[in-house]
């Protein structure tokens, strides 16, 4: 059957980490690929042009754009921003415009990303106490609900743990902004503490075996990991790819909570410590579809790594 003949995924949030690999592991399976983004004339929308992707402007917050850009689309890979004290609505209005337009349009398949634990979040010890930042694991429980409830023939719900991604620059200057500089893991996770990591083209790759098989898929919440691993156990990986010295320091309370966004940082750093991700690596497995290893990453992206 030619891709004529097929009609396209919609990808949003193409140009980043998670929909830029559901855009590379659908083209690789022959899938035609729309893009959506507000900027098709930027760099990356051009560098998705490239690579065969058809990139159409829209919006979340303008209806007529989302009905445009899903007009003969087959799939939708939902993708929105975690919510956080500054930014409280935006995930959950997006979500929304999102999931109502592609019922409208009649889509068959949604494919959406959100985050282990997602929806389960009321069980945390110290839930009820304020303990965690609250909106952004309602935010993503409740756009999840709204993915399950709008009455879609076939819906996945992916849900990644720590997405290996995060450990090079750029996303690394974020989340872990000591590493290029002082070559640590400067966090207020303990040095046992494992934690589950996953690569973004395994979510990717997810995202396509949910596009090809979607009856197999459908119904199903899937959390997301390859490998358990403490940040000592990631840093001394650094070492051994890069030659470059890496360590991992685990901070006072107090040390966390001065340091910029010290508040919501301690407290999305010490949730491993006490909840974490749990996920299931043998129900991940269970899928059949292949993993990324912690080493496999590190050594794909060994010279990314700027460090000291």
């Amino acid at each position: 059957m030619s891709n004529e003949l097929i009609r396209p995924i919609l990808v949003t949030g193409a140009t980043g980490k998670q929909g830029g690999a559901v855009v590379r592991a659908l083209l690789a399976a022959g899938r035609p690929v729309r893009a959506l983004t507000r900027h098709p004339g930027s760099a990356a929308g051009l560098a998705l042009a490239a690579q065969g992707v058809e990139v159409v402007k829209g919006d979340f917050n303008d209806p007529a754009s989302l009905d445009a850009a899903l007009a003969g689309v087959d799939g939708v890979f939902s993708m929105q921003m975690g919510s956080h004290p500054g930014d409280p609505e935006t995930e959950i209005v997006t979500g929304r415009a999102l999931v109502e337009a592609a019922h409208r349009a009649g889509v068959s398949t949604i494919v959406h990303t959100s985050v282990a634990r997602a929806g389960d979040h009321e069980n945390f010890i110290g839930w009820d106490e304020g303990r965690w930042e609250p909106l952004y694991w309602q935010n993503k429980a409740a756009v999840n609900e709204m993915v399950k409830a709008q009455g879609f023939r076939h819906w996945v719900i992916l849900k990644p743990a720590m997405i290996m991604e995060d450990i090079v620059p750029p996303m690394a200057d974020l989340q872990f902004a000591s590493l290029r500089e002082h070559g640590r893991f400067e966090t207020a996770i303990a040095a046992d503490t494992g934690i589950d990591w996953i690569a973004a083209q395994d979510i990717g790759a997810f995202a396509a075996a949910a596009f090809a098989d979607p009856e197999r898929f459908h119904g199903h919440e899937i959390d997301l990991a390859a490998e358990t691993f403490t940040l000592p156990d990631v840093a001394a990986k650094i070492t051994q790819a890069t030659g470059k010295p890496v360590s991992a320091v685990t901070l006072s309370e107090e040390e966390a909570l001065a340091k910029p966004y010290g508040e919501l940082s301690f407290k999305h750093e010490s949730w491993n410590n006490v909840e974490g991700y749990k996920v299931d690596l043998e129900a991940v497995r269970s899928w059949g579809v292949p993993l990324t290893t912690l080493d496999q990453f590190i050594e794909q992206h060994r010279e990314k790594f700027v460090i000291g």
